[in-house]
């Protein structure tokens, strides 16, 4: 994320790559806001550190703004998601360019679904990407694929 400002293409993924050797952490985040809303703000546990996070809409590029939150806080404000959840593993690696990835592999009614985002630090870099083989269909713009929209909806059927 560059100043504030998240630049992130995001994909299915037509098969799995090789997860051995990528560092995975266990994800569960809760949406505060509705769909529809204009900002989302979120709950994330992530390996055991706790965030509010607000952002904006948009697709290529959105605002985004993160604090780390202690257990408690979290625990009080989780209620708050009222069920709006998603459960999954992040891997984190490095594509054969040394471009990062984050893969997520969903759990809970959203599995089998697989993501994998690739940040960049301009727009013009995002645009350039060409992704490798075992990504899928890029999502990036297609709402349904949004986490929130996730924890709303389920999976696009």
């Amino acid at each position: 994320m560059s100043g504030g400002v998240e630049i992130e293409r995001k994909f299915l993924v037509a098969r799995l790559p090789v997860l051995e050797g990528l560092k995975a952490k266990p994800v569960r985040q809760g949406y505060v806001t509705l769909e529809g809303d204009s900002v989302e703000l979120r709950l994330r546990e992530k390996g055991g550190a706790y965030f509010l996070t607000l952002k904006s809409e948009g697709g290529l590029t959105r605002m985004e703004r993160e604090i780390e939150i202690g257990r408690e806080q979290f625990e009080e404000l989780w209620p708050a998601t009222g069920g709006r959840v998603v459960e999954k593993t992040r891997y984190v690696g490095a594509l054969a360019d040394g471009t990062g990835f984050e893969l997520d592999v969903f759990a809970g009614a959203l599995a089998p679904l697989v993501l994998v985002e690739v940040e960049f630090d301009t727009v013009e870099a995002a645009r350039a990407f060409t992704p490798p083989d075992w990504f899928g269909a890029d999502v990036t713009e297609d709402r349904r694929y949004r986490n929130r929209a996730l924890a709303d909806d389920g999976v696009p059927g």
